[in-house]
């Protein structure tokens, strides 16, 4: 079958009927109509229609030897460094076309099965573990372009090291049995981002203090199997107005609570489960963190692009160039935006092939990458809020445009080199980048993507080469001895 196109994504959306609450409802009807779904939906439809260009085909995706269906470039197992770029190239395209705000762009689950297929040998001939299924769903994703959420954050009980769990009925999703048919999961999973919005969900056990046997699973499953819901937060679409709104209009992703009712995951489908130790080192000793880690800081990168854009657009419009305060607060965005540059080129430069043959990204630098964004993206958004100050906060809308007080907003409102019109919605964009409930949440998310950014510093430091500098140290305080 190969790629599909926008329509073909929002038919078999829609024909899937995933049970999704929204609002304490439960949502009927075509999902892709839903006011608030049907920005997200548009907007990733426009995706897959991306691959399909003439002029972006070879760019965005490939042909397996003998075989003339063309398949997205995510699924691209890289052997090479020319790979590597190829799939650069790809994630570029995606993330541009959505300004880096679609932080579940297709792209990333299908990078993430990628890496679960690459690495599949690592559960070879271990207990309870199932490398074929991995591969098997690896090639159905990429032969029907599959789209993916996954899910792996337990509810937040109680988050001490020392908390097992334990309670009465499973909060934490679970096995409760194994069937002839397959396992039994009952419980719930936390921040499926687009959950009910793709293919499949996947499911996978984090590394953690303390695992249980009933929880140390991986599987991937239908978003409408039977017993699965979707229970979504608040929308932070606004309304549809791509004026009053332009982001949140077009980038609201939802996230959602899985709930796992009693929920049969057919044995073709488990990737291995009651195996503490896959829990614990598959997503460490795999491919995983390489290949995700490298789409997502391409995708920060290109984000921090547009909010260099919007900043320095914010400075033209009320013509505060020349201050030197100004100039500092730009260069900042530039000299972090040049140095994750500078990095995912590294990460590229210094790839290796792994044990399967593989080529993966260096893991380093973009391990430095995910330490910084955390502070960056919070600081970077702060500055557009500094040189919009006042501005950010008397914002008419698009219908007062439209009002008998138009002649008041354009008198008052307009800027040296721009009418009232342009200027507000100059700044309403800053503003839903910066400030709306959409803009907030992009800047917590970017802050926790890769997890608590204190244990992603130390992981950064227990991870890094330093017994060449030691060494060096050593060596230099024991010179005059040596003479």
């Amino acid at each position: 079958m190969g790629i599909i196109n926008g329509k073909e994504f929002i038919d078999r959306l829609n024909k899937l009927e995933n049970e999704i609450w929204y609002d304490g409802e439960k949502i009927k009807g075509n999902i892709s109509e839903h006011p608030a779904f049907k920005g997200i939906i548009k907007t990733k439809s426009s995706l897959y229609e991306l691959q399909t260009r003439d002029e972006l085909i070879h760019e965005m995706t490939y042909c397996l030897p003998g075989d003339h269906n063309r398949i997205g470039l995510s699924y691209l197992q890289p052997k090479t460094k020319n790979d590597l770029k190829k799939r650069r190239t790809m994630i570029e395209h995606w993330a541009r076309h959505t300004h880096g705000m679609m932080g579940r762009s297709p792209d990333y689950m299908n990078t993430v099965m990628m890496s679960f297929a690459s690495s599949a040998e690592l559960l070879k001939d271990k207990e309870n573990c199932f490398p074929e299924h991995i591969l098997d769903m690896y090639e159905q994703a990429a032969k029907h372009d599959l789209s993916f959420t996954h899910t792996f954050i337990t509810p937040q009980v109680n988050r001490s090291q020392s908390y097992f769990g334990l309670s009465e009925k499973p909060i934490s999703a679970k096995v409760i049995d194994r069937t002839e048919k397959g396992l039994m999961i009952h419980g719930a999973r936390l921040l499926a981002t687009q959950g009910g919005l793709t293919d499949e969900i996947l499911v996978f056990s984090a590394p953690k203090f303390f695992f249980e046997t009933d929880e140390a699973y991986a599987f991937s499953i239908p978003s409408n199997t039977k017993g699965v819901k979707f229970i979504t937060r608040e929308s932070f679409v606004l309304s549809d107005s791509s004026f009053n709104h332009p982001l949140s209009s077009r980038y609201e992703e939802m996230d959602s609570i899985v709930v796992f009712d009693h929920v049969l995951v057919p044995w073709n489908r488990v990737f291995f489960y009651d195996n503490v130790e896959a829990a614990k080192d598959f997503m460490t000793k795999s491919s995983f963190h390489a290949f995700t880690f490298h789409q997502v800081v391409i995708r920060q990168m290109i984000k921090i692009e547009f909010l260099l854009g919007v900043a320095q657009l914010l400075v033209d419009t009320i013509n505060v160039s020349e201050y030197q305060h100004i100039q500092e607060k730009l260069s900042e965005i530039i000299v972090g935006l040049e140095t994750i540059k500078a990095l995912i080129d590294k990460s590229e430069n210094d790839a290796q092939l792994d044990e399967f043959g593989y080529m993966r990204p260096c893991l380093i630098p973009l391990q430095v990458i995910s330490t910084i964004i955390p502070k960056l993206y919070p600081r970077f958004t702060e500055i557009i809020q500094l040189i919009g100050a006042s501005g950010m906060v008397t914002l008419p809308t698009e219908n007062a445009f439209d009002s008998e007080i138009r002649e008041d907003l354009d008198q008052y409102l307009q800027a040296t080199n721009t009418n009232a019109e342009e200027r507000v919605k100059i700044f309403r964009l800053a503003w839903d980048l910066t400030m709306s409930s959409f803009g907030t949440r992009q800047t917590h998310y970017e802050r926790y993507f890769f997890g608590d950014p204190i244990r992603i510093s130390s992981r950064l430091y227990t991870s890094y080469p330093k017994q060449e500098q030691l060494n060096m140290i050593k060596t230099f305080l024991h010179a005059d001895a040596e003479q």
